[in-house]
């Protein structure tokens, strides 16, 4: 192909190897399992190549009369080295360049910088936040001394300041690496921190007047590769070696981050990204990876309830499934509505749409979702699966475009029984007095609302990080959910109440999994044809396109193919 990249030929550790033309050596190392340790190298920003950890030894070859490398004994060029060492972050691979990513030269600058900055670093690994992730106890066991030779007093600067409204900085433990100024310049486009000072007094610090409170900020404590900037909503409340980790994807808007959801004991402390470069690059937004407190909030619904006696009482499933179930039956289709929700996944809205099929109700909607966005990862659209929602549903209209009629015809008395499935029909204009003389309301839902104390039947059901599941994010994707943590109480997944709510109604039976429901959807809708859950993968299959302007937007600087290069986050055994 004519515009394809040319390969060079790069001897490493006195291996030869083809590479890409303009891929940096520190990259062209880690692609052949020659790791080099570094600390202001990270992948998606520019290198400044300050911190010296990446030192190698650098040879180019011999150039002979004619200006062409002479070949040796094996046919290949001789090499000459370099005499001092080289940094491997800023540099990129050339035809002939040999490497020694290991040689005793090498070795012996690895130890050297870390002396150095271990001599003013703080004792504070017994209570410092990154402990279990940190770059810098990974290096020390393997470049650092035994023994100190540093015989001074350690240089001291401010401690637990902090410079934003997630961020708590710790001067001391900072090693002047540059990431998290560079993320705010090149990534977040907010140049609010900088160095100040000089020498071993040079300290981290924001700008006068100035605080690191963009929506972006926290991903500055996942680049730190020390414990310098810490988040102060997870600061000193787990230990990162107790978390469970769970591969999943955010859900508070339409881009769909990739994530890890960090629980323990069915309690989430920290949701972090997840690389994806065809999502979300290695970047979360603020909002999408703190909004994860209403999962413990005390309006969560913890048991079904009926209407009996003039109020809502507490009832086992069996009764209130049923209960629910007796009270459609007395209904035709044309007297029922049903509002869905576009936070639901493609499996729960295919029981939906299976539901409204039984009960022939034609009138169906779901409630679209709109805030501010930005031009990085958060989405005006603050529903994760308004595609699934289309698709699934098989809308012959706008999201919410049918809302309105829904609300008239409760207000005219011709709606009889409404199901609204994880929303609140307060806000889309439907008044508590109307839902108080609706002969059947029957709502599922994670949250006590306005809507909820008025309701013939109540289910409570499942969070995002409480079930499995796919949905298909702003751009087209399909992806997976998985479950981190249990539903709390007697609460239940979406699929389970409506499959059972289908089956009181029709008398069916046969779906035992997540994976049956997908299956059957797969066979039903044309797009998930030959698709299941496991086929999804932890990185989601691109699925529909998306109309030019209505997508989400993308990380700056983001390759166009969508394989994963693990260079950050693998760390490459010695």
């Amino acid at each position: 192909m004519p515009n394809e990249t040319p390969l060079v030929n790069v001897q490493i550790d006195g291996l030869w190897h083809q590479f890409p033309k303009g891929t940096r050596v520190i990259e062209a190392c880690a692609q052949v399992r020659a790791y080099i340790p570094h600390y202001c190298y990270h992948p998606k920003l520019s290198s400044p190549g300050n911190c010296r950890m990446c030192l190698i030894e650098m040879g180019m070859p011999r150039m002979g009369p004619d200006r062409k490398p002479e070949l040796g004994a094996d046919a290949k060029p001789i090499i000459n080295w370099m005499p001092r060492p080289q940094i491997s972050c800023a540099q990129d691979v050339t035809e002939g360049m040999g490497i020694r990513t290991n040689s005793p030269l090498a070795e012996e600058c690895r130890r050297g910088v870390m002396e150095f900055l271990l001599i003013n670093h703080p004792l504070d690994c017994p209570i410092c936040d990154q402990a279990g992730e940190c770059l810098l106890q990974e290096f020390s066991v393997e470049y650092g001394r035994a023994d100190s030779r540093f015989l001074e007093h350690k240089v001291k600067k401010p401690k637990r300041v902090e410079i934003g409204p997630r961020i708590t900085l710790d001067d001391e433990r900072c090693i002047l690496c540059s990431r998290c100024i560079r993320f705010c310049q090149e990534i977040a486009k907010d140049d609010v921190l900088g160095f100040a000072d000089r020498g071993s007094h040079t300290i981290l610090t924001t700008h006068p007047g100035k605080r690191l409170e963009n929506n972006y900020s926290l991903n500055t404590v996942d680049i730190c590769p020390v414990g310098a900037l810490t988040s102060s909503h997870f600061r000193f409340e787990m230990r990162v070696w107790f978390l469970k980790e769970t591969k999943s994807v955010c859900t508070s808007c339409a881009t769909g981050c990739n994530m890890i959801i960090g629980s323990r004991e069915d309690i989430i402390y920290r949701q972090t990204p997840r690389e994806n470069a065809a999502v979300n690059s290695v970047w979360m937004c603020d909002y999408g990876r703190l909004n994860f407190e209403y999962l413990t909030s005390t309006d969560r619904l913890l048991e079904p309830a009926i209407f009996a006696g003039n109020k809502l009482q507490p009832a086992d499933w069996k009764k209130a499934i049923e209960y629910a179930a007796l009270q459609l039956k007395h209904f035709n289709g044309w007297d029922m509505a049903i509002v869905a929700s576009a936070r639901m996944t493609n499996e729960e809205l295919w029981l939906t749409s299976q539901l409204a099929r039984q009960l022939n109700v034609s009138l169906i909607d779901v409630v679209p979702h709109h805030d501010a966005g930005d031009d990085i990862l958060l989405s005006q659209d603050r529903n994760p699966n308004i595609n699934g929602a289309k698709i699934v549903l098989g809308l012959a209209a706008e999201p919410g475009a049918r809302l309105k009629q829904i609300a008239e015809s409760v207000a005219g008395g011709r709606i009889k029984a409404l199901i609204v499935l994880g929303e609140d029909p307060t806000q889309f204009g439907i008044t508590v007095d109307q839902l108080k003389q609706l002969p059947s309301f029957i709502m599922m839902g994670i949250l006590h609302n306005a809507a909820t104390p008025h309701t013939t039947a109540l289910f409570p059901s499942a969070a995002y990080a409480e079930k499995r599941g796919s949905i298909i994010n702003g751009r087209g994707r399909l992806q997976r959910l998985n479950r981190a943590v249990r539903p709390p109480g007697e609460a239940r997944d979406d699929w389970e109440i409506l499959r059972d709510l289908s089956q009181a109604i029709t008398g069916s039976n046969g779906i035992y999994t997540i994976e049956d429901v997908f299956k059957q959807m797969a066979d039903s809708v044309p797009q998930l044809n030959g698709l299941s859950l496991s086929k999804i993968g932890d990185l989601g299959l691109k699925l529909i396109a998306t109309p030019q302007g209505t997508t989400t937007p993308v990380p700056p600087g983001e390759p166009v193919d969508e394989k994963v290069f693990e260079r950050e986050m693998a760390r490459a055994p010695k």
